[in-house]
């Protein structure tokens, strides 16, 4: 395995509330995607921007450019362990030229961020939510510290685990390609439903929120 850091996010309640409507739309982003990938079995993410970056926005207007860009990679990642890991139910081997199940994003499903919409500096974190920006302190170790003084980061993702919200940031690996950290670190998600060829889930009308604040502080 890579390199990583997980940490526990603290925060007030206003800013949890704001992370979970982000986590939210995200899911609904990941399923407008999902029938597109089942319809032209394409999974590629350059490919997949190509195809849905403007219908995305156009849909998700409040996601923001980037965040629509990490929802196509979420959707991108999560289907290379569907359909390439081969321990995969749902690995192409397995599925010949059949057609592809039906992927359902749950609400809570991971969401990735990157250097545009999450920045870290001296122990305090700057987050990127659908209505502004939150900052908060994360509590590094000596150790932590120093990984991300001397690793190239590669991977950020928010998660719900039993503790709360969780951030999980993955090291590069020079030892490792492209191609094996893909599969490798792509486990089999519990987040989505898989189902037989079933007609896909209406897409949820985006959240209306509106901002607090107190919580940009």
């Amino acid at each position: 395995m890579k390199p990583q850091v997980a940490l526990n996010i603290a925060l007030h309640p206003g800013q949890t509330e704001r992370l979970i409507h982000l986590q939210q739309m995200f899911a609904q982003a990941c399923n407008h995607l999902a029938p597109i990938v089942q319809q032209t079995r394409c999974w590629n993410r350059v490919a997949l921007h190509h195809m849905a970056y403007r219908g995305l926005r156009e849909q998700f207007p409040m996601l923001g450019s980037q965040m629509a860009c990490n929802a196509i990679y979420s959707v991108s990642r999560t289907c290379r362990a569907l359909y390439q890991n081969p321990s995969s139910p749902y690995a192409l081997h397995k599925l010949g030229n059949g057609p592809l199940p039906q992927v359902l994003f749950l609400p809570q499903s991971p969401v990735y961020f990157d250097r545009h919409t999450l920045s870290l500096k001296n122990g305090r974190a700057s987050m990127y939510t659908l209505d502004g920006r939150i900052k908060f302190n994360l509590d590094l170790t000596e150790a932590q510290e120093a990984r991300f003084r001397s690793s190239r980061l590669r991977e950020i993702v928010m998660s719900t685990q039993a503790a709360g919200l969780v951030l999980t940031f993955t090291f590069d690996d020079p030892q490792a390609d492209d191609a094996e950290f893909d599969l490798r670190n792509a486990d089999l998600p519990e987040y989505v439903l898989v189902t037989d060829n079933t007609p896909p889930p209406p897409v949820m009308p985006p959240l209306s929120l509106t901002p607090n604040k107190e919580s940009l502080q």
